[in-house]
């Protein structure tokens, strides 16, 4: 006899599983499983019980309710002693069909006087025996080949699973071994063959329904025919989609042996299964959420966790965009207040029947996510006000002594909190950190970054920096547990809250990896379609002397110069337009929808592209509008400008206009949503700024590490309405490498482990050269350090620190090189000791002391770029002469490497003011080094290609449509169109002309034409470099 590998064979290895034994077993002879058992068993349902017309296993059904609650149905019987069972019936169908099946298992139903309860819920650990034995009372059931349908009798369901009569899962069944499976046939079994019209197929009839095979599982809350969407349930596999092999039997076989049993079945009835939108509103237009495998695991881990090992941990959960974080933050929040220690001798427990928390905090920038957190619990708790926002110290200060069991509040706020549980040692707190978001959109971030002093153009600390900065000189308190949601920890955050392996090094608790949410299809691949160019400029000098500058100060302000100039500007802005306008609005791309992003380097660029951008777009007649976001007020070319100046509208409404050009709810009558196809951004909604339609991103600013990952990540937010896939997204980037991109993505791609602890040692070192400085007195650190800790007021603390500041500035008579030196490495201590003190098993009192005296001298130090002046002059010693793009990789799929990565420990190694010794070169020369590397566009050596420009510019001048249409033609459109022919009649005569030189030349000036003619950023760089030469001519004369 051989092994059984169809469909049946698989129907039967659930079923033998769930129940001790099936159809198959019965019908040979093989006996049932032991009644001993059965607490832990499903009952074996018949096909025959089940009744379509209401969607019930009546058999079951009655069975429940007969042997639970008696006294109820002896009232009904009592008012209706004939028809009991159709009003019992008839009451749950109206219900059901009104609420959805989750309403009616968590708070049965009424009738006339009596209330019946449908579920007992599973029983906590403090739980009474009472609350056990109503839980052994549900039947849970199993039933093969369900005949669902009304219209067509025959029609099956392979599988149906019930609680007390009452469908809850829906399965499918498919085996690979039959050329089947749950990717394809499964999910179009259910889209095209099963009819969603009947009861049990109705939607919150059931909890979810599953295609299933011996490989994969995917899951769908609503079945609606064609348009159906599943989404994975399945494990992962190497850090990617599918399951692991199972030595035991199926890959798949977690889903009955762990999933379908008792307790999970009903924990995930009470504690996941949520229906989202108000009860007022249509049920067909509700939203019912059925959690991932890995939401459901990362909660229960932590509720187990905790459970187990009680209070004072922190936990580092890596989960990538697209995992669903919300809803694991919601899930975890609300679970871990009902958890309960495991012993009565767990850390921070105080017995069995206490919960281990008092109060779970969230902290999270995200209004969407506070909303949601409240309406959710709504659904989960008998108790409506266990959740309270905390915005202001006030609020949190209250909430915390109030014991409100869920305290929502933002990153801003988070010092208080560690404060707050510090002076509240009698109480138990978890604090979720959701930093990922980090009101990156709005005001927040940018006031926290102006109070720190940051400038526009320094890389902006985010949340996971403020959150380590907080918990800095305040150690971990036993009363807390600290769990952080990130998709991209860095060395410190890992070192913080990862878990510390016997090798010393670190890794997260949980991991939902980037890979997997793109296998998986949450989030798309933005690294699939990367094109890059590379700048070629030349500068000429515009003075008569020649003066020397620091060779590598010079090289780097030459070329911030080059890429701020608005020429440069003007070309690239034209070229994003030239694949804009034609591959994305033009080709109707989502639908008609996409949107485009350019990132720019700094707020005076943004400015810069913003006026390029709608100069070019009112050319061509306003086809769409560009928005720009920045924050404060720039001055740029002598005029002050603001956001809300540029877009005409508040600069808290851009997020809205620019997704639907109106505010609200409710759509304006005549309004063209969207009128906004271009935001142009620096520094702001670079992370946490959920915009689906992005599908074009244009890049003009250094990108790394984590900035690099959460920029582009704006781009991944799949859109399945909108049928947005990777092959629809696009980056063109004018500032980084392809090489450059990977490097970053790779750190994220799959699991991000550290290496090792971080050396703290190096602080001794650095307090040594700071002490022996002599520009403070310990005498003096002591003593603000004692009025700073007693509360006096800041003008005593000034003058303390004055004192210290002017030993520095003036007394000391310290070189600038001293000056620069000693300052680097305040900030040096400051930025070590700032990160590492919250994390170090010891404390050291004159680490702490001289921190905080630090903290206040470092802002007074005067220090002065010995170059600031130079490099102003060789500014004004150049002016740029042409510029031009090449296009080096065009639509290139970045290929990402799925090994785990693994950072170092940061490295404080000291380090001086010095960047070792100057090196001087004349101005011509630095010009000539400058031009060499980066004017390579064609063969030609600079002066040669100057020559060729000049020629061409004559060229067009003396073409006999040039003043008619093209100088003296007021319309701009046509004007433009001019040009063009011209340029071409030009550029042609040029190519024959080639023909007659020698064969050095001919070659030269062939790929001049080659490179116009094939390369569309050349062409335009081309163009724009032509046309304003002949503006400084008519300008001049």
């Amino acid at each position: 006899m051989v092994s059984k590998t169809n469909e049946q064979a698989l129907e039967a290895a659930i079923e033998r599983h769930l129940t001790g034994t099936c159809q198959e077993d019965i019908k040979s002879g093989v006996s049932e499983a032991s009644t001993g058992l059965r607490n832990w068993l499903y009952h074996t349902g018949s096909a025959g019980d089940f009744d379509a017309k209401f969607a019930l296993d009546t058999k079951f059904f009655w069975q429940f309710l007969e042997s639970t609650q008696e006294k109820e149905l002896a009232k009904v019987r009592r008012i209706s002693p004939h028809d009991w069972q159709r009003k019992i019936l008839e009451r749950f169908d109206r219900l059901i069909k009104k609420n959805g099946v989750l309403s009616l298992l968590k708070k049965g139903f009424q009738l006339d006087d009596a209330t019946f309860v449908l579920m007992y819920p599973a029983p906590l650990a403090s739980s009474g025996d009472k609350v056990q034995e109503n839980f052994q009372a549900n039947i849970f059931s199993i039933t093969r080949q369900v005949r669902y349908s009304l219209a067509n009798p025959l029609e099956e369901i392979d599988m149906v699973l019930f609680i007390n009569g009452i469908p809850l899962i829906t399965i499918e069944l498919k085996n690979h071994w039959t050329g089947q499976n749950a990717r394809y046939h499964g999910q179009k079994q259910y889209r095209e063959d099963r009819d969603a019209t009947q009861p049990l197929l109705n939607f919150c009839r059931c909890i979810v329904h599953l295609a299933v095979d011996t490989d994969e599982v995917y899951m769908t809350t609503k079945l609606s025919g064609k348009s159906t969407f599943f989404l994975p349930f399945n494990k992962g596999h190497n850090q990617g989609k599918g399951n692991p092999p199972n030595e035991l039997g199926h890959k798949t076989a977690y889903l009955w042996e762990d999933v379908f049993s008792k307790h999970s079945l009903a924990n995930i009835i009470q504690h996941f299964v949520r229906l989202d939108g108000k009860n007022s509103d249509p049920l067909n237009k509700r939203t019912l959420f059925f959690p991932r495998y890995h939401q459901r695991d990362v909660v229960r881990r932590l509720v187990k966790h905790a459970s187990e090992h009680g209070v004072g941990h922190t936990y580092l959960i890596q989960h990538s965009a697209g995992s669903g974080k919300s809803n694991s933050i919601t899930w975890a929040a609300y679970q871990l207040i009902e958890t309960y220690p495991m012993r009565s001798d767990t850390p921070g427990g105080r017995g069995i029947e206490v919960p281990l928390f008092d109060s779970v905090i969230v902290v999270t920038d995200r209004r969407l996510l506070d909303k949601q957190l409240r309406d959710n619990i709504k659904d989960f708790s008998e108790v409506k006000n266990i959740v309270a926002p905390a915005h202001t110290s006030k609020q949190l200060k209250s909430s915390l002594e109030d014991g409100k069991k869920i305290i929502i509040t933002t990153i801003q706020k988070f010092p208080h909190i560690v404060d707050g549980i510090s002076d509240l040692s009698d109480k138990r707190f978890a604090v979720i950190i959701d930093e990922a978001h980090s009101s990156q959109s709005g005001s927040a971030h940018d006031n926290m970054n102006k109070a720190m002093g940051k400038s526009e153009v320094e890389e902006a600390e985010d949340a996971q920096d403020k959150i380590l900065q907080a918990m800095r000189s305040r150690k971990m308190r036993g009363n807390a547990s600290y769990l952080a949601f990130t998709a991209t920890p860095k060395n410190t955050t890992l070192e913080k809250f990862g878990d510390k392996q016997s090798d010393g090094s670190f890794e997260p608790f949980d991991l939902y990896s980037m890979k997997q949410a793109i296998e998986e299809g949450f989030i798309l691949d933005v690294v699939a379609n990367y094109t890059t160019y590379k700048s070629y400029y030349e500068i000429e000098k515009s003075i008569a002397d020649n003066p020397e500058f620091d060779t590598k100060k010079a090289q780097k302000v030459l070329r911030a110069y080059v890429e701020s100039t608005q020429q440069t500007i003007d070309t690239k802005a034209e070229i994003m337009l030239e694949h804009f306008i034609p591959q994305v609005v033009n080709t109707k791309k989502l639908k008609g929808k996409a949107k485009g992003m350019v990132v720019t380097q700094s707020i005076k660029s943004a400015i810069r592209y913003y006026k390029a951008l709608t100069r070019l777009l009112d050319k061509q007649g306003n086809p769409f509008k560009v928005a720009i976001a920045f924050s404060g007020t720039k001055e740029v070319d002598g005029i002050e400008y603001t956001e809300a100046d540029l877009n005409g509208f508040a600069e808290k409404d851009t997020a809205e206009m620019f997704d639907k050009n109106y505010v609200g709810e409710k759509k304006p009558k005549g309004v063209n949503e969207d009128e906004y196809r271009l935001l142009v951004v620096a520094n702001k909604y670079l992370t946490g700024f959920d915009q689906p339609k992005l599908s074009a991103m244009y890049v003009d600013k250094k990108l790394s590490s984590v900035l690099c990952v959460q920029t582009l990540s704006r781009l991944n937010r799949s859109a399945p309405k909108l049928g947005k896939r990777t092959e629809d997204l696009f980056v063109l980037d004018f500032f980084n490498t392809v090489e450059d991109i990977k490097l970053a993505f790779d750190d994220f791609y799959t699991i991000t482990s550290l290496s090792s602890a971080t050396d703290v040692n190096v602080l001794h070192e650095l307090k040594d050269h700071l002490d022996d400085a002599g520009v403070y007195e310990q005498y003096e650190v002591e003593d603000f350090i004692t009025r700073y800790f007693n509360g006096e007021e800041g003008g005593l603390l000034s003058a303390l620190v004055d004192i210290a500041a002017d030993r520095f500035n003036f007394e000391l008579e310290l070189s600038n090189e001293e000056k620069i030196e000693f300052k680097v490495k305040a900030k040096q201590f400051l930025k070590v000791y700032g990160q590492m003190a919250s994390i170090m098993p010891y404390e050291i009192a004159a680490w702490e002391k001289l921190y905080w005296f630090l903290k206040y001298l470092v802002p007074k130090l005067s220090v002065i770029d010995p170059d600031a002046d130079t490099l102003d002059e060789l500014l004004d010693s150049v002016d740029l002469a042409s510029y031009g793009l090449e296009r080096v990789k065009l639509n290139h799929s970045i290929g990402l490497d799925d090994n785990k990565t693994e950072l170092d420990p940061q490295n404080p190694n000291p380090r001086g003011g010095h960047g070792g010794e100057k090196e001087f070169d004349p101005l011509d020369e630095i010009i000539r080094n400058f031009n060499e590397h980066h004017f390579q566009g064609w063969e030609a050596t600079p002066e040669e290609q100057k020559v060729k420009f000049i020629k061409l510019k004559e060229a067009i001048e003396s073409h006999p449509d040039f003043e008619a249409k093209y100088q003296n033609n007021s319309d701009e459109h046509n004007k433009q169109r001019a040009f063009d022919e011209i340029l071409k009649h030009v550029m042609m005569n040029f190519r024959d002309e080639a023909r007659s030189r020698a064969r050095e030349e001919f070659e030269k000036d062939i790929e001049l034409y080659k490179m116009y003619s094939k390369d569309e950023a050349f062409h335009a760089a081309m163009k724009n470099s032509l046309q304003s030469m002949l503006s400084e001519k008519s300008k001049g004369a």
